[in-house]
């Protein structure tokens, strides 16, 4: 039992992959998930929002906080952290510190076979002065607006199999404050099910309306991160949709790389809800070939491995006129990567598994070629936890230009053709485990998985919110930048 537990614990975590290419799922799964549409190219004038690329040098880390005590699960930050969102309209009479607004944040995830029903919960949270130290203990907690709230009891029953989850909070002229919620599991059922829906921020009447479907697209690709898209650019290039909501499988299942789409759940200004059940307009913004359609990394990110995850996001803008897109997450950076275990030998060495050799490529170099037969080989003495490995990972933010995902919009450019102008390393601001849970499964030092949670984003104070995944024993710590 606890081993379901850990491995249930928080979105993306591995051995519940084993079974992934075993030829039942990826028949289920391929039957399942949408292609990428290419279309032809349209030859007419590059849309621009006007706006200077935002740029690395641009952030300020100013320090971290953490998150309070509750009680036992699912009430509790524990094994949680899969989405936040900034409510700039929270804790109105909290300290004048510099640091405004409220976290909503989820809690222990929900897991499965009925052991855990009622888990990702709904916690607002005030953000205290963040602490530029490396002493977890001197940093200040922050304390509770809302307590724990089941917000969801009653929807995505069933989807508990390592949930996915984003939100974004949107006060929207037709709708009022919402929190948008997207939703998924690790393995998605083979029958669709609908993957997104909205709750007021009072967490003890959310009043839950929905859920619908992101168009036709692969559930894969659209239930992990959720975000506001600026009003000026969604009405220019969007058609007016103001949230994007996307996903990354590893694997690359949902595609090589982060995908996106923007969307809109009402269907006229008076702000009513779309019929549950809808299969809402999308307009694709990003998104990649995916290892349904071939074996070969193409059509992929940059330096794309399937070990890769990106877990967060947010459309990024300034006072001084700067944009960005932005992914978070931890990023597969080794000479090579692979399907199986963590060979005790060394991190540079792989560790296969060796049942799957003969099914797909389970071993490749960062430049994608596959590996040489000598290391398809299943290593004596590995770990238990099966799952993609790389011969090193990294915290990293990437960014992309806004105006690249307008040319998607408009059809002159490929889902596929965007790519980061920019990487922001967060690897020296991290705690990394400091208190050593579940090393087996998270992997430590260089082979260190799920480093980074979802990110979230105060427009007006220039501030962004990165949760730190298993930094205060099992609770995640918030990081904080500011943007200039």
């Amino acid at each position: 039992m606890k081993r379901i537990i850990l491995l249930s614990a928080f979105g993306g975590l591995g051995i519940v992959f084993l079974c992934v290419f075993s030829s039942g799922i990826v028949v289920a799964a391929r039957s399942a998930t949408a292609a990428p549409v290419f279309l032809p190219l349209v030859a007419t004038s590059a849309p621009s929002s006007g706006a200077a690329l935002l740029q690395p040098g641009d952030w300020q880390y100013v320090g971290a906080f953490r998150l309070p005590d509750a009680g036992e699960r699912p009430r509790t930050f524990e094994y949680g952290g899969n989405a936040m969102t900034f409510n700039p309209n929270g804790d109105p009479s909290g300290a004048n510190d510099g640091f405004p607004g409220s976290l909503f944040i989820t809690g222990h995830e929900r897991m499965p076979y009925g052991e855990l029903p009622d888990g990702n919960q709904v916690a607002e949270i005030a953000i205290p002065a963040p602490i530029h130290s490396r002493d977890l203990s001197a940093l200040n907690q922050a304390g509770f607006l809302q307590h724990f709230q089941n917000v969801a009891q009653g929807f995505f029953v069933g989807l508990d199999e390592i949930p996915r989850v984003g939100m974004a909070y949107l006060n929207h002229p037709a709708t009022g404050a919402k929190i948008h919620l997207a939703w998924g599991q690790h393995f998605q059922p083979d029958s669709p099910v609908a993957s997104h829906a909205w709750f007021d921020p009072n967490l003890s009447a959310p009043n839950m309306r929905g859920s619908w479907f992101i168009g036709n697209q692969s559930q894969y690709g659209v239930n992990g991160y959720l975000f506001e898209i600026p009003g000026a650019w969604a009405n220019q290039f969007a058609s007016g949709k103001p949230l994007a909501t996307g996903r990354f499988k590893d694997g690359g299942w949902s595609g090589m790389g982060p995908a996106l789409f923007a969307y809109k759940p009402w269907v006229d200004e008076r702000g009513t809800p779309a019929a549950n059940g809808a299969r809402l307009a999308e307009t694709p913004l990003l998104l990649y070939e995916n290892s349904f359609n071939t074996n070969n990394i193409e059509r992929a990110l940059t330096g794309y491995q399937h070990v890769d995850e990106w877990e967060g996001g947010a459309w990024l803008t300034t006072a001084a006129g700067k944009s960005a897109v932005i992914f978070a997450g931890t990023k597969g950076t080794g000479a090579k990567y692979w399907y199986g275990f963590i060979n005790p030998a060394g991190a540079q060495l792989p560790c296969v598994y060796q049942e799957f050799v003969t099914q797909f490529p389970v071993c490749r170099l960062a430049n994608g070629a596959v590996c040489p037969p000598s290391d398809l080989i299943e290593c004596a003495g590995h770990t238990s936890e099966r799952g993609w490995w790389s011969a090193r990972m990294d915290a990293q933010i990437i960014f992309y230009n806004s105006d690249d995902l307008a040319r998607v919009a408009a059809g002159q450019m490929q889902t596929w053709e965007p790519q980061p102008y920019a990487t922001l390393d967060l690897d020296d601001y991290l705690y990394l485990n400091p208190a050593g849970i579940e090393t087996e499964l998270l992997g430590a030092g260089a082979q260190r998985r799920y480093r980074i949670g979802d990110v979230a984003f105060d427009r007006a104070n220039g501030m962004v919110y990165v949760l730190e995944l298993f930094a205060d024993d099992a609770k995640p710590v918030v990081h904080v930048w500011r943007i200039r």
